[in-house]
């Protein structure tokens, strides 16, 4: 039998420095400039407020719904 390794797709930036952290902020300076990094931070700040948002609003409802006690008729004798 074979094992089958599943690597997270996290694991690629577990060995990131100071060296290239710097390298990519550099490239990512050189590629969008500096009066569209503020844009582009704060489209990526929004969407993930909306994810929060969307979250937070799936769970309450999931614990809604189990504090919700059943009907008389919908319990079974």
């Amino acid at each position: 039998m074979t094992a089958v390794i599943v690597k997270s797709p996290l694991l690629l930036f577990q060995d990131l420095g100071m060296t290239e952290l710097l390298l990519i902020a550099l490239v990512v300076l050189l590629l969008f400039g500096g009066r569209k990094i503020p844009e582009l931070m704060r489209g990526l700040g929004k969407g993930i407020r909306e994810f929060n948002d969307a979250k937070n609003n799936v769970r309450q409802e999931i614990e809604d719904g189990m504090k919700e006690q059943p009907s008389t008729s919908d319990v079974k004798k």
